[in-house]
């Protein structure tokens, strides 16, 4: 099973929606979002993949009344998570939270295969030691959004526990949000 992992969309459709179909062409059979959607109603465009969408907030919460309120409608694909979600794909524990200090530190419990976070718009993907003495990998797939960095979401197969970093495919003039202009 593939999974499409991406994070800090900031209300940007068009590269959402660029990175979700391009997932989906590769295989990927859901979406998990760690956060900083900001308005709900981004996340509308994704409802034409098919895919389920499991999203959490992070620190630009946006309009969380509708966040839920779309996550309740009869036909939608997105499942509202909250701050944080446990999820299981293919036998493998997934940890999603927006903030990296705390996927780090839950991925030292060991409870969890993978941890995904977002927040710092720059991917990283590291296998972190833990307490049962294996490692847990802990994903930040960067920016959909390409705010301040370049628009990434990351494809991982949980069957070989193969991941990678893809450059969301979009006309340049659609990526506006660079250079960074600020340290966040």
């Amino acid at each position: 099973m593939k999974l499409c992992i991406l994070s800090d969309s900031h209300d940007n459709r068009r590269l959402l929606d660029h990175a979700v179909e391009d997932a989906k062409a590769r295989g990927a059979e859901a979406v998990l979002h760690c956060g900083d959607v900001v308005a709900p109603t981004t996340l509308r465009v994704l409802q034409k993949h098919g895919l389920p969408v499991h999203v959490i907030h992070g620190n630009n919460t946006g309009d969380l009344y509708s966040l839920g309120k779309l996550s309740c409608e009869p036909s939608s694909v997105v499942q509202y998570h909250g701050p944080d979600a446990t999820l299981e794909f293919a036998g493998k524990k997934i940890f999603m939270v927006h903030y990296p200090h705390y996927a780090r530190g839950m991925a030292t419990t060991g409870d969890w295969d993978i941890v995904c976070c977002g927040h710092e718009h720059h991917t990283e993907m590291t296998w972190v030691k833990n307490i049962k003495g294996s490692q847990t990998l802990l994903i930040n797939p960067g920016t959909v959004g390409g705010v301040g960095s370049p628009p990434t979401y990351i494809i991982g197969d949980l069957v070989s526990m193969a991941f990678e970093v893809i450059n969301v495919p979009a006309d340049p003039r659609e990526i506006c949000n660079m250079p960074r202009v600020s340290p966040h």
